[in-house]
């Protein structure tokens, strides 16, 4: 049983992809609470919500598509 190694890099770029949204969507929430005084807290953390969201999004595609590589499914 060989695996499909186009699978298997196209899956790694998905999480190469998540992983800087992993550290930029709980900072930016961090950020927005820390400045609440400010205007521009509910965007924000807003974007900080999208950016975790998209970093979760991103890690399932790219296990989902890993399997689909190693085992042929």
């Amino acid at each position: 049983m060989a695996t499909n190694k186009q699978l298997l890099m196209k899956g790694i770029k998905y999480l190469t992809g998540a992983l800087p949204l992993m550290f930029i969507g709980p900072s930016l929430i961090y950020n927005a609470f820390q400045n609440q005084h400010t205007n521009w807290h509910y965007l924000v953390l807003g974007i900080g919500i999208v950016a975790c969201l998209g970093s979760m999004f991103l890690i399932f595609l790219g296990l989902k598509i890993i399997m689909k590589g190693i085992f042929n499914d």
